[in-house]
């Protein structure tokens, strides 16, 4: 069985490639917009049994956003708000030992899962749309502190309230991506689309978002950034590489750099807990 599945997913991406470059040939903006719906579409990221018993100690909540429920859960604390925000396939669960480490200094915890994550409705993703999400919730709790993992972190920085935010105080930035460029490099390599198909790919996106993928730089963001942040990023991170984090913290105003060796792109380690709860602790 294990072999089948290794061959299956060895070979989907080169056979969802053939059907879009086919396709392509034929009818060129369907077949773009299919590439955009798979770049947008988690494949995972629901919540599973074993995650409801911590997700179900919060107090839950919803808003809708497109028409779509986003999931909230909140576990209040007296002291000051604290907004995570998780990465691509993944849900509010990934923060546990986090949010268990925040109460312990009775913060007011603030997650909620992305559109087509964990309990929140949808079938796609990207980081306008999760800035959008943002947006409400910075709006509906004026959070101090945000944290970001991932395209989490992404977010973070694209987002355009948060900078002009009174009450924001800091971030913290987890594993985080910065060139679109390089993302899209990567899904025309694993999917084996020609130059004209990314071409074509680059203009919808630049229709749709405003963005051509060589402008859609997250490192180019953070220059506008004044907040305090505290980036962290594994050396050997496979999914975002280490140059990301380092263009980040050269163009954000007020940042720390902590390059960790290990702790892979979850960053899910008890001494970098220690350290994101050291940083919203210290003064500005």
């Amino acid at each position: 069985m294990k072999s089948s599945k290794k061959l299956v997913e060895k070979y989907l991406p080169k056979i969802i490639g053939l059907r879009l470059s086919s396709l392509f040939l034929i009818k060129p903006e369907k077949a773009v917009f299919k590439a955009y719906k798979l770049f947008s579409s988690p494949r995972k990221g629901k919540v599973k049994p074993e995650q409801e018993d911590f997700l179900n100690k919060a107090k839950t909540t919803s808003i809708k956003q497109d028409s779509k429920e986003v999931q909230i859960y909140h576990w209040k604390g007296e002291g000051k708000t604290v907004i995570l925000i998780h990465g691509w396939d993944s849900n509010t669960h990934r923060w546990k030992d986090l949010v268990e480490d925040l109460q312990k200094e009775d913060y007011n915890i603030v997650a909620f899962d992305g559109p087509a994550h964990g309990n929140s409705e949808g079938t796609l993703l990207n980081v306008p749309l999760y800035s959008k999400c943002l947006d409400r919730m910075l709006k509906l709790y004026q959070p101090q502190f945000i944290i970001g993992h991932s395209v989490g972190a992404m977010t973070v920085i694209y987002n355009q309230y948060i900078k002009q935010s009174p009450f924001v105080e800091k971030i913290v930035l987890l594993g985080a991506p910065s060139e679109m460029s390089r993302i899209m490099n990567d899904y025309k390599r694993i999917l084996r689309l020609s130059d004209k198909f990314m071409t074509a790919l680059d203009s919808f996106f630049k229709k749709k978002f405003d963005y051509h993928f060589t402008e859609f730089s997250i490192a180019s963001f953070a220059k506008n950034v004044e907040k305090e942040a505290l980036i962290i990023h594994d050396k050997y991170d496979r999914v975002a590489p280490i140059e990301a984090a380092r263009a980040i913290h050269q163009n954000l105003k007020h940042s720390t750099l902590k390059v960790t060796e290990g702790a892979g792109h979850s960053l899910n380690k008890e001494d970098i807990r220690k350290d994101i709860l050291e940083f919203l602790k210290s003064k500005t």
